[in-house]
């Protein structure tokens, strides 16, 4: 379920909830939160966009920047592919691969050499046991399941709340909605690290000339946000549901 979902399920206004939260007060948390994730996104795609056309003196495009940095950490046996799609760039530790958009791949621009580097930070980590990516890698499984059937439960324990006054089934659903939670939170260092170590190797090898790097900077730092403002968005939901259930309880 959405946030704009969330927020359009019927509330009792004035209820109190967890940590003085209200229904009231938890939806417009949740409307505040998708606008800033409305704004965070456009600024990440303006960002992208201007430092695209910014070409490397070197010439070099992502797909050889990202090959070329696993390889000066000695990783030769995770392959560099082109995905179709626009932001779509990721690591899969399964396939260790690093799957790079087409902008990225074939591009020499500043965005491409930070974006390639950054997923290449994802390899580094997962071949150094980074903690981070391995709970939040164990927890992908519980994520896929809980993220399908969270809503449904928590729905169908509110009917059984009113017929018969039983709340177990919607705190099974929380317990579910949590684990969303969790992993969006897990998620966040898993990301900023990454992006360091993207920054950190892209100046210590000067892929990118110095006055170009506030490109690269900006670029990571706004792709981080979009993950800050998920882990938010989860949070919020998570206190919207727990509000919700404890005003039906009343």
């Amino acid at each position: 379920m959405t946030l704009l979902q969330a927020a359009n399920m019927e509330v009792v206004s004035g209820d109190a909830g967890i940590m003085g939260f209200s229904n009231t007060t938890s939806i417009l948390l949740l409307v505040a939160i998708a606008v800033v994730g409305y704004i965070v996104e456009w600024r990440l795609r303006s960002i992208f966009s201007r430092y695209s056309d910014v070409a490397l003196d070197s010439g070099k495009t992502g797909g050889e920047i990202a090959l070329e940095m696993l390889h000066a950490h000695g990783i030769y046996n995770v392959q560099v592919v082109r995905v179709r799609g626009l932001l779509t760039d990721h690591f899969n530790p399964t396939t260790l691969t690093v799957a790079l958009s087409d902008a990225t791949f074939n591009s020499s621009s500043v965005t491409a050499a930070a974006v390639a580097c950054h997923e290449c930070g994802h390899a580094l980590q997962y071949m150094t046991g980074y903690s981070p990516l391995t709970l939040r890698t164990r927890l992908v499984p519980i994520i896929n399941f809980s993220s399908r059937i969270a809503s449904w439960i928590i729905i169908a324990g509110i009917a059984l709340l009113a017929s018969t006054g039983n709340a177990a089934l919607c705190w099974l659903g929380i317990f579910f909605v949590s684990m969303s939670a969790l992993f969006a939170v897990v998620t966040l260092p898993v990301e900023y690290n990454a992006s360091a170590r993207a920054l950190a190797w892209l100046r210590t090898n000067d892929i990118i000339a110095e006055d170009k790097m506030t490109g690269a900077r900006e670029s990571l730092r706004w792709a981080a946000r979009t993950y800050l403002v998920a882990a938010l968005g989860a949070i919020a939901t998570l206190i919207y549901y727990i509000t919700l259930i404890n005003s039906r309880r009343r």
